[in-house]
């Protein structure tokens, strides 16, 4: 069966890789037996068995909260304070954790396994070059390696991960490096010490298609060297690509594991098959409306300094239509979206809202609730201080709702996204991600607006979550005749809500079209470049 009547791109698995045998013991990598984890609320994590062997990679998949980041910190001893936990059988590279103290725990750590986090921006220091992340961990396990010896391991281990100009990135901070080379280094960092197990937690969680696969690949070339890895993610294309077993996660249990292509193919469980079909959409094909664009951009340009982040692009939007933006990091298309929302102001071109000349002016006045912005993290979109009723209480009274009336219209937003009025009095550290971002969507739907524009509003989010917010987006898109602008780097979201799309690439629009055809079509290389990495095109 091909990658996409499997609705996922098509699974590889190593040449050596195997099933284990019920209750076979694995040879170093990482063996557990009977992981329990309790909250103050009861069991989190029930009963879980795991097994990965050198030159494997198993990957842990489920919704948000099922506990797989959980389970793989409890490999590297990192459980929360608040919550207990006990293992039967834990073995790291043949080493017993089981009953490890943290002293014992911080020796292990870097040596012999390391962790590496979704997000490198926060998880390398600002304050340190590269160089000095990829050194800490030899500098902390073997220190007589030092002085040419260490800057050696370093440039090795930089090369190891394929890090372009090393000697160059070795001296640069994280700022100075982009989403995929940040990446990149962090991976260095966790491999210097030449550890035996790696876990990956999201590690491409909002890298565009091309980045990812390359950070993809790069995981699979360190798991034929021999590393044992075990791979979180909610991603199952990326799953598909790099990983010889998957284990399905729901609750704390696993509900279903086996050899990636096969469960990806032919999931048993309900969960399972949830998921699969989560990331399974074919490109929407609706009609066509002639009616008149509410938005048109028209050779729009935007400069910083010398750097031409936006070059010459031109568009429309239609009422109760969604044009997506896809690119790489770095393509403009971020630029685009504040253009659009009249937070930047273009250099040059025309901008026409609703009849009328659009921008920074225009976005400050009579008009400017009719065009709302929901950002990709909702972290830094919520305040952390303000519980749910009082952020979208202030949302419709910025939108001139009376204040008697305030209450009700809270309740309505909600009932919109999904959410019950009980969430009212919840702050944004009580809400999974997925909970999170639909208040978000739900104070920017308070304003009524008449164009919404969305900044990758689901690149976090597990498939099924990240599905169900896409159909609620799409049912809103119905009922209000909403325009939207939606900025993704994941195509599988392009063909789930969007009518047509730009390819953006230095700035500039490569391709432009409906979906199905763009999809099906694309007249430019690194359309099909695109299309490739992400599993949709041979």
């Amino acid at each position: 069966m091909s990658g996409r009547d499997a609705g996922v791109p098509g699974a590889r698995r190593s040449p050596g890789s195997r099933t284990p045998d019920a209750g076979e013991r694995r040879a170093d990598g990482v063996h557990l037996r009977g992981l329990r984890i309790d909250g103050p609320d009861g069991s989190i994590i029930d009963g879980l068995d795991l097994d990965v062997a050198p030159g494997e990679c198993v990957a842990i998949v489920g919704e948000s909260g099922a506990g797989k980041s959980l389970s793989a910190r409890a490999l590297l001893g990192i459980v929360p304070g608040a919550l207990s936990w006990t293992v039967e059988t834990l073995e790291i590279d043949g080493v017993d954790a089981g009953s490890l103290t943290e002293r014992h725990w911080r020796a292990l750590r870097g040596n012999r396994i390391a962790l590496v986090s979704q997000d490198a921006l926060v998880s390398l220091d600002p304050l340190r070059r590269i160089s000095a992340e990829v050194a800490e961990p030899v500098r902390i396990h073997e220190p007589s390696v030092r002085g040419r010896a260490l800057g050696d391991r370093v440039r090795d281990t930089l090369e190891r991960v394929a890090l372009p100009e090393p000697d160059l990135r070795a001296r640069q901070y994280p700022h100075e490096l982009s989403g995929g080379l940040r990446q990149r280094a962090l991976i260095a960092s966790a491999l210097s010490a030449k550890p035996a197990v790696l876990v990956a937690d999201e590690p491409t969680t909002a890298l565009d298609a091309t980045v990812q696969a390359r950070v993809l690949d790069l995981l699979r070339r360190i798991t034929d060297e021999g590393v044992a890895v075990v791979f979180i993610s909610h991603d199952l294309g990326a799953v598909a690509r790099v990983a010889d077993r998957v284990v399905v996660m729901h609750e704390g249990r696993v509900v279903e594991t086996g050899v990636t292509a096969e469960v990806l193919a032919s999931p048993r469980h309900p969960i399972a098959r949830e998921l699969v079909a989560a990331v399974s959409h074919e490109p929407l094909e609706r009609e066509p409306r002639s009616d008149a664009p509410i938005f048109t951009a028209n050779r729009v340009t935007k400069r910083f300094g010398e750097r031409v982040a936006v070059d010459d692009v031109s568009f429309e939007v239609r009422r109760g239509r969604t044009l997506a933006v896809v690119g790489e990091s770095g393509s403009g298309k971020t630029t685009l979206a504040r253009i659009v929302v009249g937070v930047s102001a273009a250099d040059s071109g025309e901008l026409v809202f609703d009849g009328r000349p659009w921008g920074r002016a225009a976005a400050r006045g009579a008009d400017r609730r009719r065009v709302q912005l929901v950002q990709q993290n909702p972290w830094g979109a919520l305040d952390p201080r303000w519980n749910v009723g009082r952020t979208l209480i202030e949302a419709v009274a910025a939108a001139g709702v009376a204040r008697s009336e305030r209450r009700s219209a809270v309740a309505t937003l909600l009932e919109e996204v999904g959410l019950s009025t009980a969430f009212v009095a919840r702050r944004p550290a009580q809400l999974s991600g997925g909970q999170r971002q639909r208040v978000a969507i739900a104070r920017a739907l308070a304003a009524s607006p008449d164009l919404l524009v969305l900044d990758e509003p689901v690149s976090a989010l597990d498939a099924t979550v990240r599905s169900r917010i896409l159909e609620r987006l799409l049912d809103l898109q119905r009922e209000r005749e909403l325009a939207m602008v939606f900025v993704t780097h994941d195509l599988d979201v392009v063909a789930a809500v969007a009518d047509d799309v730009i390819v953006m690439k230095d700035g500039r629009v490569v391709d432009a079209g409906p979906v199905p055809r763009v999809f099906a079509a694309p007249r430019h290389p690194f359309t099909r470049e695109l299309l490739a990495a992400a599993g949709l095109r041979a």
